[in-house]
């Protein structure tokens, strides 16, 4: 039975709908984890795909991407910001979300090149959001970070930013193995996440609302981009590009 670690958080819901409408969770062994939980497994060989946050992809050493799909963004992602209570020109200090390497990747190359700026950098544990306060801000990601718009006055989205920096949308995670898969296996797993991804409109009146005021349709729809295509290769392939990676993505 193949082994796959799937992203728990709300963006991957639509993949998950269309699995489980498919029938295809019966031929596979499905695990929920955080971000960095996907990468770790992948890498250690504990399973045998993940829907990977792309800065792991360098570690794998063979990468195949096995669907036309990901966790991407053309434009404001929603649920991958730093939040602060001051302008981001006056921190002197964020917190680095330890759910996803990808998004702390990003934060270094925005800083550095786009924003030009260098505040101290802060590894995070459990419970971060609380020092959100004064000249200190966080990287916070997933759903967590849907209630802090309204706790803090300052939001920096890092999918609007990457887009203004190089007008490329960019790919927080992939569906990756190591290994090349059974044809047929990724043909139907495709038609599962796509099945999934057409019925947003169903999926939306059976999942709670994390906030009064989000809406889903509207998350699913144009805060996460879906599609796998040629632009959201070339922008993976730029910020891989920046972590100083050549990678040779298979399929």
């Amino acid at each position: 039975m193949l082994k796959i670690s799937a992203v728990s958080y709300l963006n991957t819901k639509p993949f998950l709908y269309g699995i489980f409408k498919s029938g295809l969770e019966q031929e596979v062994d499905l695990q929920l984890d955080i971000p960095s939980e996907c990468a770790g497994k992948l890498t250690a060989g504990e399973v045998d795909m993940a829907l990977l946050p792309v800065a792991a992809i360098p570690d794998l050493g063979e990468a195949h991407v096995v669907s036309d799909y990901c966790i991407g963004a053309t434009g404001a992602v929603k649920t991958v910001c730093i939040f602060a209570d001051k302008p981001l020109e006056e921190l002197t200090h964020i917190y680095l979300d330890y759910h996803s390497r990808t998004s702390v990747e990003l934060v270094r190359i925005l800083l550095s090149d786009h924003w030009k700026m260098n505040p101290l950098l802060l590894p995070a544990m459990p419970g971060f959001e609380a020092e959100i306060k004064e000249s200190t801000g966080a990287l916070v990601i997933g759903d967590r970070a849907i209630e802090l718009h309204n706790k803090h006055p300052y939001a920096y989205d890092l999918g609007q930013a990457w887009v203004e920096f190089t007008g490329k949308p960019f790919v927080f995670a992939a569906w990756v193995s190591r290994r090349p898969l059974d044809p047929d296996f990724e043909k139907r797993f495709n038609m599962a996440l796509q099945t999934g991804i057409k019925q947003i409109p169903q999926l939306v009146y059976i999942l709670p609302t994390p906030q009064p005021d989000f809406d889903l349709q509207r998350y699913f729809t144009e805060n996460i981009s879906y599609p796998l295509d040629g632009a959201k290769k070339e922008g993976l392939k730029l910020f891989l590009s920046y972590l100083g990676a050549t990678v040779s993505l298979q399929g």
